[in-house]
């Protein structure tokens, strides 16, 4: 997707499968109440509805205050790595 196309969107409602919407929004809704959260895979459909999984990590950013004003969500592919590990695990 280009930024024009996801930009005003939500990620949750728009962009993750039906069986994941709830956690994923859960994760977001508590790294805005300053809960972080590490290493939470989940799927994601791309433009071309191929389904990858992802890795994400959800940072709270908060002010010089301290004050929450947003999330940093980091997501890595790691469909490939998933992919391989279950390869090696039928060996």
């Amino acid at each position: 997707y280009s930024s024009e196309e996801v930009m005003g969107h939500s990620l949750v409602q728009e962009f993750i499968t039906e069986d994941y919407k709830a956690a994923v929004q859960t994760v977001l809704d508590q790294a805005l109440q300053g809960a972080e959260t590490e290493n939470f895979e989940f799927p994601l459909i791309t433009k071309n509805g191929v389904r990858i999984e992802v890795l994400l990590n959800a940072t709270t950013r908060r002010d010089e205050q301290g004050n929450v004003i947003g999330v940093v969500g980091i997501g890595q592919d790691i469909t490939a790595r998933l992919a391989q590990e279950r390869e090696y695990s039928k060996l």
